[in-house]
């Protein structure tokens, strides 16, 4: 972030120093925080744009005003926020390590915090979430972190739709397999009897976690597609890392689909076969999979996830926790079990995922995303261009 700062800071300033007339704002994500002091120079509004979701966002800010001071060599020591609604606990483990290993006086550590403060200064905020799944949090971000009612959620942004114009099938990466023979495999199946599972474009698993998640795959019996991100030697600790166990693939050959590298995961979802998402959590998988009412089991591994799993599993009541990055890998039996359970059509998470799909689907369909998307254009067309104080001396 120090680097985009460097380099594109001063070609802004010099791109907006030939323009004949000024924005009314500069709209930028949550990690360009650096954009505040660009549009203050320019004397126009700064929006912030937060891709996750309102939790997250007063978490990091918290971590922000209060720092971590603490020993930690223990990090399973619980660390408690009761200034946060409903007073969320979690293990060190589970903080992201740009807080978590934050020292005085670090230049990046002091970049990244000073980058959440600027975001405070924000004329206004727009969230990728929607009030019914977050609505305790975007109050909190308002009333107590903000303190104005110039926040929006428009989410999900990009909501799986069959009928929205978005191409499922392009997006993304290369694959093993091709896009007619994974729909051909879960068309053969019935509704809601495979499991799909997918830990983002990033996380390669550990040799420990590859191994328990293919034994339970295995010992469950259920019908499952398994995106694996395939390992790179400069990313990894170990050239056992993201490699499954030998044999595996015969032994599921009639009961699993695997996928090397990139899935379509829109389409995948969104497929009537698929009932169940293993997920690590991430706030694009978060909002795919409860805007196509699939039943959630949640491994998280970093940044937000462990936040969105406190969301599916104790908020909204659609998930079920699986496993929690390296500290705790289920054995192979345990999640076998939730496998099996989770495709049972009786269980209470699938009747809730049912209920927050349809509250996605009004959200974006009439509902508060898309008033507040109008109040937010609305507010901005209000705008006036203010007087540039920029120098023509860099």
């Amino acid at each position: 972030m120090c680097r985009l700062r460097d380099l594109h800071y001063p070609a802004l300033l010099r791109w907006f120093q030939s323009s004949t007339s000024l924005p009314v704002a500069i709209f930028s994500d949550f990690f360009l925080g650096w954009t505040q002091s660009l549009s203050s120079e320019l004397g126009v509004q700064w929006v912030v744009f937060s891709p996750s979701g309102s939790f997250n966002y007063a978490l990091n800010i918290s971590l922000c005003l209060e720092p971590l001071r603490m020993d930690l060599q223990d990090v399973k020591q619980t660390l408690s926020f009761p200034k946060l609604p409903n007073s969320p606990k979690y293990s060190l483990y589970q903080i992201n390590p740009l807080f978590r290993l934050y020292k005085d006086g670090d230049p990046d550590m002091e970049f990244y915090r000073r980058n959440w403060m600027e975001n405070l200064e924000s004329w206004g905020v727009v969230f990728n979430t929607f009030s019914e799944l977050e609505s305790i949090y975007i109050d909190h971000v308002k009333k107590e972190i903000m303190g104005h009612n110039q926040i929006w959620t428009v989410g999900p942004v990009m909501m799986p739709s069959e009928d929205n114009g978005l191409d499922a099938t392009n997006r993304g990466g290369s694959s093993t397999v091709e896009f007619n023979e994974l729909m051909a495999w879960l068309d053969s199946h019935q509704e809601n009897s495979v499991v799909y599972v997918c830990f983002g474009s990033r996380i390669v698993l550990t040799r420990k976690q590859t191994d328990e998640l293919a034994a339970g795959l295995e010992e469950s019996g259920v019908n499952f597609v398994w995106c694996i991100r395939e390992p790179e030697a400069r990313r990894v600790s170990s050239d056992d890392d993201g490699v499954i166990p030998e044999g595996f693939e015969d032994l599921v050959s009639r009961k699993g689909f695997l996928i090397k590298g990139w899935a379509p995961q829109v389409a995948v979802l969104q497929h009537r076969a698929i009932g169940v998402f293993l997920t690590h959590c991430g706030w694009n998988s978060t909002l795919e999979g409860i805007s196509v009412g699939v039943v959630m089991l949640t491994w998280p591994m970093g940044a937000d996830q462990f936040t969105n799993m406190k969301i599916l599993v104790d908020q909204m009541g659609v998930g079920i926790r699986v496993g929690e990055s390296s500290q705790n890998i289920p054995e192979s039996s345990t999640l076998a079990r939730v496998l099996a359970e989770s495709v049972d059509g009786n269980n209470e998470q699938r009747a809730r995922a049912k209920m927050l799909r349809e509250a996605t689907l009004s959200a974006v369909k009439g509902g508060s995303s898309d008033e507040d998307l109008d109040s937010f254009v609305k507010a901005v067309n209000e705008l006036k261009p203010k007087t540039s104080s920029i120098s023509n001396e860099m």
